[in-house]
């Protein structure tokens, strides 16, 4: 599913402007953390081939904001179908973190901000969304495909050595047992729990009634708001007055880009043609994933 993006930098914003040790000149003011794109563990990527949100990127730019006195406020800009179940909750803890050192946490929700993205917005002060902003999918999906009818046609015949019987879940030379069914889903089933206690933590909502809601679907802004997933409407200007209403600023504060500056060359380096078999087999990668396709 494809999206058209207009971009637009907000006023008065610097990007890099908090320095690390030496603070802002010039005055209190909001940090703006972007999560564009797959959430996984590691460094943020961009490029021809789609961003991905690297949880180390994040981090760092969370704990910046967080021993900066001058930065009061920081808002979460969010355009991101989910990723990975454990940069997922990296990032939440550092956003714990930010707020337990005082600091107010805003999430802006843009086009999409689903699965593992809404894990991260539901433990932000506030979640402000536009009416048409796709969300909610809290849940857990794995998947492996077994491709041996593939592989026989086009002659390919897969010799595996192991130490244990279950060593090659989730190769696609064979089929899944039952017992290895059994332990597939035990994983997305403790997985699923996390997530649903998360989302009760984070906003502060029954853990029956989030459980309602948590079989997967997604929802629009408007209907996240209905079901108390979503604080109010509005755009990313909004975000921003509601950032600074909770920080005792003024709605004039400046608003500071801690989006790292990153060559174009270091860019191109790091592009991600794809993902091949991480770890061993794709069935080891639990993602967190609207089915908007």
């Amino acid at each position: 599913m494809a999206f058209i993006s207009l971009v637009i930098a907000a006023l008065h914003q610097q990007r890099g402007g908090a320095v690390a040790g030496g603070g802002l000149t010039g005055g209190d003011a909001i940090g703006v953390i972007h999560i564009n794109g797959l959430i996984m563990a590691g460094n943020s990527t961009g490029g021809l081939f789609g961003a991905v949100a690297g949880s180390d990127t994040v981090m760092e730019q969370l704990r910046r904001a967080a021993d900066d006195p001058h930065i009061k406020a920081v808002v979460i800009r969010m355009n991101t179908p989910g990723g990975t179940s454990a940069a997922s909750q990296e990032i939440t803890l550092e956003i714990e973190r930010l707020r337990e050192a005082g600091k107010k946490v805003v999430a802006s929700l843009g086009d999409v901000s689903a699965s593992g993205g809404y894990w991260i917005a539901s433990h932000c002060d506030k979640i402000v969304a536009n009416p048409g902003t796709i969300t909610g999918s809290i849940g857990v999906i794995m998947e492996t495909t077994n491709m041996r009818s593939l592989y026989d046609k086009i002659g390919i015949d897969p010799k595996v050595f192991k130490s244990g019987p279950h060593k090659d879940m989730g190769s696609p030379a064979r089929d899944i047992d039952p017992e290895e069914q059994a332990i597939f889903q035990e994983m997305v089933d403790d997985i699923y729990r996390q997530f649903v206690n998360t989302v009760s933590n984070g906003r502060g909502m029954d853990r029956e009634q989030v459980a309602r809601l948590a079989d997967g679907r997604i929802f629009t802004g408007s209907q996240a708001v209905e079901n108390g997933l979503v604080d109010e409407l509005g755009n990313f200007y909004d975000a921003v007055g509601v950032a600074a209403q909770l920080a005792g600023l003024e709605d004039s504060a400046r608003v500071i880009d801690l989006t790292p500056v990153i060559p174009w060359w270091e860019t191109l380096s790091n592009v991600r043609l794809g993902i091949v078999g991480l770890e061993m087999y794709p069935a080891a990668w639990l993602v967190y994933k609207p089915m908007l396709e």
